[in-house]
């Protein structure tokens, strides 16, 4: 995962030292056989090798690079609730702060690679190993989501949102931990980083907005499975209906099974795991929501967001609501199969 900053830093000596010779010449050039011959010698050093003196003036900070990117950090926090200060860290020495390779060709900051799963565009150069593929992306803030989604999608790190907000020290050898990077270095490198630059300064704006933010929207309490009105009883008597956003379904009973439902109500078993976004692997468990009907694309006009308690997925969501689990992906731009940590703000609508 971790860029090498320095094969950056020693490729770019390489053309440095070809531009030292070729200036040599230019000027020898000049002596020799006139103004003509230099200028076409200098017009060929800037076509091939640009113009050193622009290239070095394009060369970002560190104090620019958290200027350019800490709103980006700062909301990450506040949708996957990843540290601010572990995120803009991580960005500043995997990048070089914006200017290794990578970044700059592929405005990939945090050296993901491709992967089985990635289908977007691709580059390719040496790391571990001679042409690697990495992703590419648009712009540098795709990486930044990325990077959050690669934290909250893989279980090995699911521990670390367990760890306070603001502990980013905890989350820095967390990372080691987790087998994030192979530097046994790597989580003191990350602390200095944030302790130069006071990092942790963003994680509490990021806490501070969201209050705010709680301050302004009125929290509207989530659907209740008790409140859902009875319409009827299953053809067989064994289920009692209810309704919930206008579509029919079920309170699973203990040992019940799709194949059980479905004979119930005359269905195809492939009908049940449309409805209600599952596959056949799935185990009902005791309580859950059985959607007799396609369900809807959005949620009653008073449901608008979701915060993620402990125990929900994207799944279980949906089914409380009524929606579809596509329309939640699509909404709020996840993955499929994303698992999203407690507190999320999930858009419904």
């Amino acid at each position: 995962m971790l860029s090498v900053y320095k094969q950056f830093v020693v490729n770019n000596s390489v053309p440095f030292k070809s531009l030292l010779l070729t200036y040599h010449l230019f000027l020898t050039s000049m002596q020799r056989r006139g103004r003509i011959v230099g200028f076409f010698l200098l017009f060929l050093i800037r076509f091939v090798f640009g113009n050193p003196v622009v290239a070095q003036h394009k060369r970002m900070t560190t104090e620019a690079y958290i200027q350019k990117y800490k709103k980006v950090a700062i909301q990450k926090m506040r949708d996957y609730k990843i540290p601010a200060s572990i995120t803009l860290a991580q960005g500043i020495l995997e990048s070089g702060s914006g200017n290794s390779r990578l970044a700059r060709k592929a405005n990939n900051h945090f050296g993901i690679k491709c992967h089985k799963d990635w289908h977007g565009k691709r580059f390719y150069m040496d790391d571990d190993v001679k042409r690697e593929c990495f992703r590419k992306y648009k712009k540098a803030a795709e990486s930044y989501r990325d990077h959050s989604l690669f934290l909250t999608r893989r279980g090995r790190y699911s521990f670390l949102f367990r760890y306070n907000i603001t502990d980013y020290k905890k989350w820095a050898y967390g990372l080691k931990k987790a087998g994030y990077a192979t530097n046994p270095k790597y989580p003191k490198l990350l602390i200095q980083i944030i302790h130069r630059y006071h990092l942790d300064q963003y994680d509490k704006e990021a806490l501070e907005g969201k209050r705010h933010w709680n301050k302004r929207t009125k929290r509207t309490v989530p659907p209740v499975i008790a409140d859902f009105p009875a319409v009827g009883n299953s053809p067989n008597g064994l289920y009692k209906v209810y309704k919930n956003n206008g579509k029919r379904l079920i309170i699973a009973r203990k040992n019940d099974t799709y194949e059980k439902i479905a004979d119930a109500f005359e269905l195809h078993l492939r009908q049940l795991f449309r409805y209600n976004d599952v596959d056949k692997k799935h185990k009902i468990k005791e309580g859950e929501i059985i959607y007799l009907q396609k369900k809807r694309r959005k949620p009653k006009h008073k449901y608008k967001i979701h915060l993620v308690r402990s125990g929900e997925t994207l799944q279980s969501i949906s089914q409380l609501y009524g929606i579809r689990l596509s329309r939640i992906d699509k909404v709020n731009n996840l993955p499929k199969g994303i698992q999203v940590p407690v507190g999320t703000r999930l858009k419904l609508r």
